[in-house]
């Protein structure tokens, strides 16, 4: 770079390399976050490009050194994410490229990549399609020459019937059947069909909400691409009401039978996904978090487990 005053050569000063730190210490981590990067994953299926979030980080091993080189990494990042599609081995690449600008200054790097998911999901019954868009996270750690660390986050936003109060309700309407209905009078099956299909006959119903199953999968190598769809469809195919798109009346029908069929404590749902993940032998190790964002009351109903009964991550 030519210096700003003609005659004058150009020396900037670069105090994060040339004064030491006053204080001396060694940091895990240095670096930038929430850096905006274009991103297109090389997933299992057609994913449109999106707005990523990014973290870039190294370790600050040198304890009497100032600080890294953040532009570095920012510029580190800008030529991976700008020239096409990524990948995990993208990502393994660049974190090997955070440890060779900063020789003699860090051990270890990582980069995470947040954005949303944008995926083209079927309706239920009909011919109809829509979009679904899902929160998702991926995190690359590197020590030295070692690939330390492989995770993919997803996020899946579901439906949760309450047992509780779809027994209340069914108890509810028993009764009321009860009182309508003569024990000792001929019962007439077409009336009875009638008040089942009236809102007199139905009285009650439980309570449902928009629940949310956060996922991290851990895996013990580099996969071929970032299976975003398989994780998902995964964790849809264990609760089974997951929240839809394009909805006409025969998908809304459909979505409630699921919902009355599939009726979901939160500690139902987080084992449900747990069982499913166990299955996957390519997944090394998961943590899991389900949130039911009541109805009922004005907080949450909250599970968490992981992969075995000592704990994941």
């Amino acid at each position: 770079m030519g210096s700003l005053v003609p005659g004058i050569p150009c020396s900037l000063p670069d105090i994060a390399a040339d004064v030491k730190a006053r204080i001396g210490g060694a940091l895990e981590w240095v670096g930038m976050s929430n850096m905006e990067m274009p991103m297109q994953p090389v997933a299992d299926t057609a994913i449109p490009p999106a707005v990523a979030k990014v973290r870039a980080e190294v370790s600050l091993d040198s304890a009497d050194k100032r600080g890294i080189h953040m532009s570095r990494l920012y510029l580190a990042c800008d030529q991976v994410f700008s020239r096409g599609p990524v990948n995990w081995p993208d990502l393994a690449e660049l974190t090997a490229d955070f440890l060779r600008s900063h020789a003699e200054l860090s051990h270890q790097a990582l980069v995470e990549v947040d954005f949303e998911a944008l995926i083209r999901r079927p309706a239920l019954v009909s011919r109809h399609s829509g979009w679904r868009a899902y929160p998702c996270s991926l995190l690359l750690m590197r020590h030295e020459d070692t690939i330390a660390h492989v995770e993919l986050g997803i996020e899946v936003t579901y439906s949760s019937t309450c047992p509780c109060s779809a027994a209340l309700a069914r108890d509810l309407i028993q009764n009321h059947f009860r009182k309508t209905f003569a024990a000792d009078k001929p019962l007439d099956y077409q009336q009875i069909v009638d008040w089942l299909g009236s809102e007199e006959g139905i009285i009650a119903t439980p309570h449902s909400q928009r629940s949310t199953a956060i996922v991290r999968l851990v895996f013990d190598h580099l996969p071929d691409n970032i299976a975003i769809q398989h994780h998902i469809d995964t964790v849809e195919n264990a609760l089974q009401t997951a929240v839809q798109a394009a909805v006409k009346r025969e998908d809304e029908q459909a979505f409630a039978l699921r919902n009355g069929q599939n009726l979901m404590f939160c500690e139902d749902a987080a084992r449900r996904i747990q069982h499913a993940l166990n299955q996957d032998p390519h997944i090394a190790d998961f943590w899991l978090r389900v949130h039911h964002h009541e109805s009922l009351h004005p907080h949450d109903a909250t599970a968490e487990t992981s992969k075995g009964v000592n704990g994941g991550l």
